[in-house]
C-alpha cells in the first residue's frame, strides 16, 4: 500500500484524477501500439548500414566496421537491441522528469529518412550520418535548456495547433486502414476500398476492429488492447486451423518454431552492438571532411525532427486535455528535453533521430495521463529486450487496429477549429490534409504555418501576424528548397 501511495504522489495521479491500473493498462496499450518499431527500425537502418538488402540467390549484404565484418542480419539484431535501450533511456527521462504520459523510441520516418534520402541517396556515409544526429541531438539540447523551442512552438498560429489533433488523427487513419489492407493501392486512384472477401488480413482486421468499437463504445477499460490481443489470437487460431496458409496472419511464427523450436524466439539474439558505436566514434572524425554537406544533413535532421515532435506533442496533448487556452502545453520544454536526450544517447549507440509517438495516443485514450503511464511503456521494451524475437510475433495489422480507434477519436479537434474565418480555415485545413497525404506531420504543420501569414495579409489583418510567425514561415521555405534542391542531386555530396 505504501509503494502505491508513493507512486500515486510522486505522479501526481490525484490531480491528474488516474490511478495505478488506469496507468498500467494505458501503458500496456501504448506499448501494444509502438513495439512494431522494434522490428520495423532495424529493417529500415540495416539496409543503409550494409549497403543493401538480401536479394534471393544473391549473397547476404556485409559490412566491415572496426575491422571485423558483419552480415545483413548480425547488424539487424544489433539495431533491435540498441532500438529497444534508446527508447528506454528517452522513457524514462519523459516519466520521471517530464511526467508525460508519451513513449518515445526512433521515429518511423525519421528512420526512413535517415536511411533512404541521407545514406542511399545522398550518398552520406552511415557513420556521418549518426554523428549528425547526435550534433542535431546536442542543439536540441541546448535549445529547450534555454526555452528556445517552447517559444518557437508558441509561434505557431493558433489554427495549426488546434487543427494538429485531427491531422494527426486523419495521418493514424490512413495508416492504419492501409497496414490492415482495408485501404490498398490504385493504379488509377492511388487508393481505394480493399476486398475483404479476397484479403485474410482484410476480413479479421475489419472483424477486430468491429469488436474494438463495440468494447469501446460500451466503455470497456482496456478496449484496444483486448482488440489487438484478440485479433492477434484469432490470426494464430485460423492458421493452427489451416484455415490460412502460413505467415497470412502471423508473420512466419509458426513455423520458425515448427522448425528451430520454441528457444529460437527466446535466445540467440546477439547483444553486443559496440560495432554501431564504433562506426559512430568513426563518423565523427570524418565531419571535417566536408562540412558544408554535413552541416546541410545536420540542418535537414534537426528541422523534421523538431517540427514531427512539436506537431505530435501539440496533437496528442490536445486529446489528454494537456494544453491551455492558446492551445500551448505548459511546461513543453521537460517532454521536449526527454526527446532530445533520447535522440542523443541513441545516435551514440547507433540508431536515428528518437522522437515522441502519435501512438502514444492510445495510451491517453484508455485513461493514462501521468509519466506512470510512460514509465510502463519503458518497462516494457526493457523486459522486451529478453525476448527481442517474441515481439514480431504480434502482427501489424493487429497492432494498427488501436491507430484506427484512436483516429477517428482524434477527429474531434476540428471542433475547435472557426470554420468561418478564412485564414482559419484555409491554415487548419492545409494542416489536417496534407499531413495524411504526405505521410508526414512536419509537412502538415508547414502548409499550414506558411499559409497563415499569407491569408491574414490577403483579408487586411496582416497586423495580426507577428514578426515571429513570419520568420517562421519564411524558414520553411528556405528549407523546402534545400531539401528539394538535394533530392535533385543539385547540391554537392558527401
Amino acid at each position: 500500500m505504501a509503494v502505491t501511495d508513493t507512486l500515486a504522489e510522486y505522479f501526481e495521479f490525484e490531480e491528474h484524477d488516474t490511478d495505478v491500473r488506469t496507468e498500467s493498462v494505458a501503458g500496456l496499450t501504448t506499448f501494444l501500439a509502438m513495439a512494431y518499431i522494434i522490428v520495423v527500425n532495424p529493417s529500415i537502418l540495416a539496409p543503409a548500414i550494409v549497403g543493401g538488402s538480401p536479394q534471393e540467390g544473391e549473397p547476404t549484404p556485409t559490412t566491415e566496421i572496426a575491422g571485423a565484418t558483419y552480415d545483413f542480419f548480425q547488424v539487424v539484431e544489433m539495431l533491435t537491441v540498441v532500438t529497444i535501450i534508446a527508447s528506454v533511456v528517452a522513457i524514462v527521462v519523459m516519466a520521471l522528469y517530464a511526467n508525460r504520459p508519451f513513449g518515445l523510441a526512433p521515429g518511423l520516418g525519421l528512420n526512413a529518412f535517415f536511411a533512404f534520402t541521407v545514406v542511399l541517396t545522398l550518398g552520406v556515409p552511415w557513420q556521418v550520418a549518426l554523428a549528425a544526429v547526435f550534433v542535431e541531438g546536442l542543439i536540441f539540447i541546448a535549445l529547450t535548456a534555454v526555452g528556445a523551442r517552447e517559444y518557437i512552438i508558441q509561434l505557431f498560429p493558433e489554427p495549426v495547433k488546434f487543427a494538429v489533433g485531427a491531422g494527426i488523427g486523419v495521418f493514424l487513419l490512413f495508416l492504419g486502414l492501409q497496414e490492415m489492407q482495408i485501404v490498398v493501392t490504385d493504379p488509377a486512384t492511388l487508393t481505394t476500398l480493399g476486398n475483404v472477401l479476397e484479403s485474410p488480413v482484410a476480413a479479421l482486421s475489419l472483424l477486430g476492429l468491429a469488436v474494438t468499437f463495440v468494447l469501446y463504445a460500451r466503455g470497456i477499460k482496456g478496449s484496444i488492447v483486448i482488440g489487438i490481443i484478440g485479433t492477434a489470437l484469432a490470426g494464430y487460431a485460423l492458421t493452427l486451423a489451416g484455415v490460412v496458409d502460413r505467415g497470412v496472419l502471423e508473420p512466419g511464427t509458426v513455423s520458425q518454431v515448427e522448425s528451430e523450436g520454441i528457444g529460437s524466439l527466446l535466445f540467440g539474439v546477439q547483444y553486443d552492438f559496440t560495432p554501431l558505436v564504433y562506426g559512430f566514434v568513426d563518423g565523427l572524425g570524418l565531419i571535417l571532411e566536408d562540412p558544408v554537406v554535413f552541416a546541410l544533413v545536420v540542418f535537414t535532421f534537426f528541422f523534421v525532427d523538431f517540427f514531427d515532435t512539436a506537431g505530435t506533442l501539440i496533437g496528442v496533448s490536445q486529446i489528454a486535455g494537456f494544453l491551455d487556452e492558446n492551445g500551448d502545453l505548459p511546461e513543453i520544454n521537460k517532454p521536449l528535453m526527454a526527446d532530445a536526450i533520447g535522440t542523443t544517447f541513441g545516435a551514440m549507440i547507433g540508431t536515428s533521430t528518437v522522437t515522441t509517438f502519435i501512438e502514444s495516443a492510445t495510451g491517453v485514450e484508455e485513461g493514462g495521463r501521468t509519466g506512470f503511464t510512460a514509465l510502463v511503456v519503458g518497462a516494457l521494451f526493457a523486459l522486451s529486450l529478453l525476448v527481442v524475437p517474441l515481439i514480431s510475433a504480434i502482427p501489424t495489422y493487429a497492432s494498427y487496429i488501436a491507430l484506427v480507434v484512436v483516429g477517428i477519436i482524434m477527429l474531434q479537434g476540428v471542433a475547435d477549429i472557426d470554420w468561418q474565418d478564412p485564414a482559419w480555415a484555409i491554415s487548419a485545413g492545409l494542416t489536417i490534409t496534407v499531413m495524411p497525404l504526405t505521410t508526414s506531420i512536419a509537412n502538415g504543420l508547414a502548409a499550414g504555418i506558411m499559409s497563415y501569414p499569407i491569408v491574414k495579409a490577403a483579408v487586411g489583418e496582416a497586423d495580426d501576424v507577428s514578426l515571429g510567425q513570419w520568420t517562421l514561415a519564411v524558414i520553411f521555405v528556405v528549407y523546402f528548397a534545400v531539401f528539394f534542391a538535394a533530392s535533385a542531386g543539385l547540391l554537392p555530396s558527401f
